[in-house]
């Protein structure tokens, strides 16, 4: 856990210190970029605050715009409480998220935006309170810090100024995190509120699957054993060989890589283990390994199938004994390394072939977390990549964040992404540096014009046919109204009848394949059949 540091406020004569607002990011933000849980990064934001502040106890509440809420992402509760939900306007917290207000209350008695409630379900006592928005760079309030009892006396007007340039400093921080994406994406069509499931900054998605890997990181993190991902090529395996090491204990150690198939077999013994000096012709001093620099820390094993079966003897004595000898050395090194382990290989069949050693594979594979191919995380968690990666993109090629129409939503659900994540991730740059005008259509993504389709059990469905506001309002080509010649309106289609005019445009595309086009479209041939014959 990092100790707060910003309780380093500036002395001036007759005046109480002040926090360095500024100080806020210096402290967190070093774990900005990396894959620490949201949870824990925002307890570590708020209790940087509440330090600063003399407070006694620190909330952050965030804003659940879909149901008009406002929830506590971390404080102190009992842990049978889970969180606690006010409406807009109701409490304090509630009030500052309606009105963007910074509410300072020396005492609850009387209060009236005071919600004693909160109390009751805490067993707190509630003295006093000071409270500010968080508000993103387009001012719009994303959430709240609350603050409870003063250890000194009571929140002052200088204290009130100081929560509010650190709740700035604050709104900077969450804005660089994944979670603002779900914060601030447009829910309008959606009936779900915020996830609130484990999750790790830079790790997106929410499909069962993700949820499940991500779940059984955080516990493999919290524990000294070793890790075994498994997954195809473009998965995150390093994503996820990071979250463990960053959510850890030994967080503050290294973490280092190596990657098992990038190096010969002649050298991979000397990258790991190193050498002495004189062990070899051109050996003029000694040359720490990998497992050397990762001492207190991690050591993430990249395609671990491609070690040879000789280096393999070695990294089985680490794990067994923590130890190792470098190349032409006598003198035994102790190992305090975790060994993190990834793959994309087959390790049972490569152990049936004598290829991979058998200790070895069941040593490694204490804890295995299993990573889903990108087509089996269904629409949802397609289109919420694709969002995350063309607003990152935009961002770093200085462009607007370009609109995403259904005609490229539907080809981006269809195709197979053989290449996973990664290769999504590529697409959609490509997509925003060539593609001009508003929005990304289907002939910016340097996809092959015939890919293999998914089997409809395969195929994700379209989390929604009817578009989101953003969305232009003809879709498919075919337009949202009929107008007569003279310019009269002669009436708006049916949701029904678009849906049936893109099956059918589909189907004329694929040569009426009904089993191509139901691939193509996300559903089953059953399902086609019945809306082919006007049925629900």
């Amino acid at each position: 856990m990092i100790a707060p540091r910003l309780w380093q406020g500036t002395m001036r004569a007759g005046m109480s210190s002040s926090p360095d607002a500024q100080a806020i990011l210096s402290a967190v933000g070093g774990l900005l970029g990396r894959e620490i849980a949201i949870d824990d990064f925002l307890r570590r934001l708020v209790d940087e605050i509440r330090e600063a502040m003399q407070a006694d106890r620190g909330t952050i509440y965030l804003v659940d715009r879909a149901k008009g809420e406002v929830f506590s992402k971390v404080a102190d509760l009992p842990p049978e409480l889970g969180e606690i939900r006010l409406k807009l306007g109701q409490g304090v917290a509630g009030y500052v998220a309606a009105t963007g207000d910074v509410v300072n209350v020396p005492t609850t008695g009387g209060e009236a935006r005071f919600f004693p409630g909160v109390d009751e379900r805490t067993g707190y006592r509630t003295v006093s309170i000071l409270a500010a928005p968080i508000r993103d760079r387009s001012r719009a309030i994303i959430g709240v810090i609350q603050l409870l009892n003063k250890r000194t006396g009571t929140f002052s007007a200088e204290d009130a100024r100081a929560l509010e340039a650190l709740a700035v400093q604050a709104a900077f921080a969450i804005e660089a995190t994944t979670l603002y994406e779900e914060l601030t994406r447009d829910r309008r069509t959606e009936e779900a509120s915020i996830p609130l499931s484990a999750r790790f900054n830079r790790i997106v998605g929410e499909s069962e699957a993700l949820r499940s890997a991500c779940r059984l990181t955080a516990k493999a993190a919290a524990s000294s054993a070793t890790v075994l991902i498994r997954g195809e090529s473009g998965t995150g395996k390093e994503l996820f060989a990071r979250a463990v090491h960053v959510n850890s204990p030994r967080a503050e150690g290294p973490f280092v890589k190596v990657d098992c198939a990038a190096l010969p077999a002649t050298l991979i013994e000397n990258e790991l283990f190193g050498h002495e000096k004189g062990a070899f012709t051109s050996a003029e001093q000694r040359s720490p390994g990998k497992f050397d620099l990762a001492q207190g820390g991690t050591i993430f094993l990249d395609e671990i199938g491609e070690l040879p079966l000789a280096v393999q003897g070695k990294l089985l004595r680490v794990l067994q004994d923590k130890e190792f000898d470098r190349i032409g050395g006598g003198k035994t090194v102790s190992a305090d390394v975790r060994v993190v382990a990834a793959t994309n290989r087959d390790l049972e069949r490569l152990v049936a072939a004598g290829q991979f050693r058998a200790d070895l594979y069941y040593r490694i594979k204490v804890v295995e977390i299993r990573l889903p191919p990108l087509r089996a995380r269904g629409a949802e968690d397609i289109l919420r990549l694709a969002r995350h990666f063309i607003g990152a993109a935009a961002r770093r090629h200085g462009r607007p964040v370009p609109r995403l129409p259904e005609l490229t939503a539907q080809r981006l659900i269809s195709y197979p992404w053989p290449g996973n994540v990664r290769e999504l991730e590529n697409t959609l740059e490509s997509a925003v540096v060539v593609m001009d005008g508003d929005e990304i259509l289907p002939e910016h993504l340097p996809l092959p014009a015939s890919v293999s389709l998914l089997s409809a059990d395969e195929a994700p469905t379209m989390p929604n046919l009817e578009p989101p506001p953003q969305w232009p309002r003809a879709v498919s080509g075919i337009p949202a109204q009929e107008t007569q010649p003279d310019g009269r309106v002669e009436r708006v289609k049916t949701l029904a009848e678009v849906e049936r005019a893109h099956i059918l445009a589909v189907l004329e595309q694929v040569g009426q394949n009904r089993s191509a086009a139901a691939k193509l479209l996300g559903i089953g041939r059953n399902t086609l059949a019945r809306k082919l014959r006007g049925e629900e």
